[in-house]
């Protein structure tokens, strides 16, 4: 398509002298176009021709001049009446899709032969001239209190030059919030203009009038500051476009800050108040160029505000103690029945004084024919006259809050409604004598208890407020300890390599287990057991069973090996307790902390096949409580085999735990074979914490880790490796055991090993092999690296 800027171009080269092929190059065009423009005089945009055809049939030819006619006779009909009054008039001839085509034919008669439209006359406004108001409501911002719907308006003041502007809280559009709306603008523009326009209010303009002149009151108050008043005509808000259009801006100021802040609830209504003059500020500070040539143009404010609080003297009290206030009714206690009083009515309150003594202020009413009436001005003689209750005509005004009408329509189901309004009636006494809040909560907590609501009843918990829980009170109960040893009655589920076929094995050996607890039980006369289990095993056995312990050596490569003991204490400082002797008596007292509970502990010397050279080695036997069956713990792969036994014991403070070490000693043969050697009844004894105080489940340590004697793991006792050549030592155990993140155990993992006990793998044999030892038997396990065992 050729524009007329390619003709320009074409016709500049054409007169430079270059030829029509280059010129036509030069301008993008084909040289055929370039020939045609050339030699014309016009350009493409003058040689258009206005289209005046139709492409295609007129539908509305037939019956435009019925139209025509209806819309000369009346050109305020619109397009869509008159396509309906087609459609009636001929059925099937007009689908809904030609009513667009209809409505561009109405406009564009209108446009050629309508009548005239208003005019808007754009003004020019003079700084000091004009100041424009209005009231505008707020309740679409959503705003609440403490949680409670806000509704209100603000009274909007704007000088038309400037547009700065000043607001107002107001409740209603009262004559005293219009005067408290201006009087706080002027004195905030720092002076007065020459004109303040408003638009019809019933507070300020007479409406109902020919002549419609201001009120007095408005008059007087436009006198008083030296201003002449101006109104709008009604339904002329643009008008008072000043502030109309500032009432917008004004609204989405507020509501952006509200979505900015997060939140549209505030704790108080004069924390609002400060929320919205900040934005106010903030925005009046951006003009503030020309306020200063405006301000130098305003009138100079009087000395002080002018008072524009409504005064009415001699309004008399009714018979039912009450006085009509501009169609609205309030309530003044009783003794001024038949009294004259005055009233101070200000734009959200309203004072009432007797012989210059005032005898009340309460909130004024928003809107006509309201009620505010007071139980405590009438209760005394409704207390005496309760059938009066029934069809009193303010009776919803006689339940203060939603508590009393929950216990009155309770009292409704339960008697008659002659004694529903007597018992009622004198509940809401109690309330006027001493609390209303006190009897709300009496009420609430009968109700919540369902209980029967009584006189007595309330007056009772009245006289003992403080015992009636807050409603945010809830009241759960402490969970009773003991019950969760019911869950530990079963094996340790944390560990994954539980094997359950493990008590079938214990069957296998029941005569050696009978005669090690026969041994054990001959040198304990003063202790009475229970047995309960009669066999031992041998070899590998889990270490997932909580309630057994296997001794094992813990020294490292560096020092001499660490004897084994049992921790049953600890120091002041909360460490183990580092002057435990190795070794200790059979007779030997055991020193335990303060508030230590302890039992019995024995610990019986038994030579095994754990070293070549002395053939002797420890185990423990840790008894559970009575009626507990015996589990075994198999060892490791390469550890020392053992059998542990555990019993109960009962002496004068009842079941007490016994730790016994069973294993049989053991014998090495030239050969490497093992054999059983008589038992011997070298035993020690040490207390031990009782069962019922804490959990008698102890477990091994993980291999090759310097623990504790006793570690904790889950609320699970673990005891630490000893060395295989050394008597057990004693220690003490207290009531704090080294925690998962103790600074010397942070590294111990807390759940068991992963490592199946089943399967066999190759280890490394230590590097300082012991004399005696046989690395190529496979029966004869080689000495741990570091003088640990790897038993559980």
């Amino acid at each position: 398509m050729v524009k007329d800027g390619m003709v320009k171009e074409l016709k500049r080269l054409l007169g430079m002298g270059r030829s029509l092929k280059d010129s036509s190059r030069m301008a993008e065009m084909s040289e055929k176009s370039a020939r045609k423009y050339r030699d014309q005089d016009g350009l493409p945009s003058q040689q258009k021709k206005v289209r005046d055809y139709r492409t295609k049939k007129d539908a509305f030819a037939d019956v435009w001049s019925e139209v025509q006619q209806r819309l000369e006779r009346e050109p305020r009909l619109k397009s869509k009446t008159l396509f309906e009054w087609l459609q009636g008039a001929y059925p099937g001839q007009f689908p809904t899709t030609t009513s667009r085509t209809f409505e561009r034919r109405v406009h564009n008669w209108k446009s050629l032969h309508g009548p005239g439209k208003t005019v808007f006359f754009s003004q020019v406004h003079q700084p000091g001239r004009l100041a424009a108001s209005d009231f505008t409501v707020c309740n679409e911002l959503g705003v609440t209190i403490a949680g409670h719907r806000f509704e209100h308006m603000f009274y909007h003041c704007v000088l038309t030059y400037s547009n700065v502007e000043s607001v107002r809280l107001s409740f209603s559009e009262s004559f005293e919030a219009l005067s408290a709306g201006i009087q706080k603008a002027f004195w905030e523009f720092g002076g007065v203009p020459r004109h303040h326009r408003s638009d019809s209010l019933a507070a300020a303009v007479r409406n109902h009038t020919i002549r419609r002149e201001f009120t007095e009151r408005y008059s007087a108050l436009m006198t008083y500051y030296r201003c002449d008043a101006e109104r709008t005509n009604a339904r002329c808000a643009n008008e008072n476009g000043d502030v109309e259009s500032s009432h917008g801006k004004l609204k989405d100021r507020i509501d952006q800050a509200l979505m900015l802040r997060g939140s549209r609830d505030f704790e108080s209504r004069e924390a609002y108040v400060a929320f919205v003059e900040e934005l106010v500020q903030r925005a009046n500070e951006n003009r503030q160029k020309e306020f200063h040539e405006e301000k130098a143009h305003l009138s100079r404010l009087p000395d002080s505000r002018l008072d524009t609080d409504d005064v009415i003297k001699g309004v008399r009290v009714s018979k039912g103690s009450t006085i009509t206030v501009r169609t609205n009714t309030y309530s003044v206690p009783s003794r001024f029945i038949d009294e004259t009083v005055d009233l101070r009515i200000s734009a959200e309150t309203i004072t009432v004084t007797h012989q210059g003594e005032r005898i009340q202020t309460m909130p004024r009413l928003i809107g006509k024919k309201q009620a505010a009436i007071n139980y405590r001005h009438i209760i005394d003689t409704l207390v005496r006259k309760p059938g009066a209750f029934a069809s009193y005509r303010h009776r919803e005004e006689l339940f203060p809050t939603s508590v009393f009408r929950m216990a009155w329509d309770h009292l409704r189901t339960v008697h008659t409604e002659a004694v529903t309004d007597k018992l009622y009636v004198q509940i809401l006494h109690i309330a006027a004598q001493e609390s209303q809040d006190a009897v709300a909560n009496a009420l609430r907590f009968l109700l919540n208890n369902q209980d029967t609501i009584d006189v007595e009843s309330v007056r009772k918990l009245v006289a003992n407020a403080a015992g009636i829980p807050a409603v945010t009170d809830i009241h759960v109960d402490p969970p009773d300890l003991h019950e969760f040893d019911s869950l530990l009655t079963a094996f340790d589920k944390e560990c994954p390599n539980h094997d359950e076929s493990i008590e079938a094995r214990i069957t296998e050996e029941e005569s050696f287990v009978d005669g090690i607890i026969h041994d054990v039980q001959s040198d304990v006369p003063d202790i009475q057991p229970d047995i309960v289990s009669d066999q031992s095993i041998e070899g590998p056995v889990s270490a997932n069973d909580p309630q057994l312990l296997s001794g094992s050596s813990d020294s490292s490569c560096d020092r001499e090996p660490e004897p084994l003991g049992l921790s049953v204490g600890t120091d002041d400082t909360r460490m183990r307790d580092s002057e435990a002797r190795p070794d200790q008596a059979i007779d030997d007292a055991v020193e335990t902390p303060d508030r230590q509970d302890v039992g019995f502990v024995r610990l019986p010397s038994i030579t095994t096949s754990g070293d070549s050279s002395t053939g002797v080695a420890e185990g423990w036997l840790v008894s559970p409580p009575v009626r507990k069956r015996v589990d075994l713990w198999e060892t490791r792969l390469r550890e020392e085999p053992r059998s542990v036994c555990v019993i109960g014991a009962t002496d004068s403070s009842g079941t007490q735990p016994l730790v016994h070490d069973v294993q049989p000693p053991r014998t090495t043969t030239p050969a490497g074979q093992e054999r059983l050697t008589p038992p011997q009844n070298d035993q020690a004894t040490v207390g031990l914490r009782r069962t019922d105080h804490r959990r008698p489940r102890l477990r091994a340590t993980k291999p090759r880790r310097n623990g504790s004697p006793v570690h904790p793991v889950s609320r699970t006792l673990r005891a630490r490796q000893c060395s295989a050549d050394k008597q057990p030592g004693l220690q003490q155990m207290g009531s704090d055991f080294q925690r998962r993140h103790d600074h010397r155990r942070s590294h111990r993992s807390t759940r068991p090993s992963q490592r199946h006990h089943r399967i066999d793998r190759p280890q490394l044999s230590s590097r300082i092999s012991k004399e005696g030892q046989n690395h190529n038997n496979p029966l004869t396990p080689p000495p741990f690296p570091n003088g640990n065992s790897n038993c559980r």
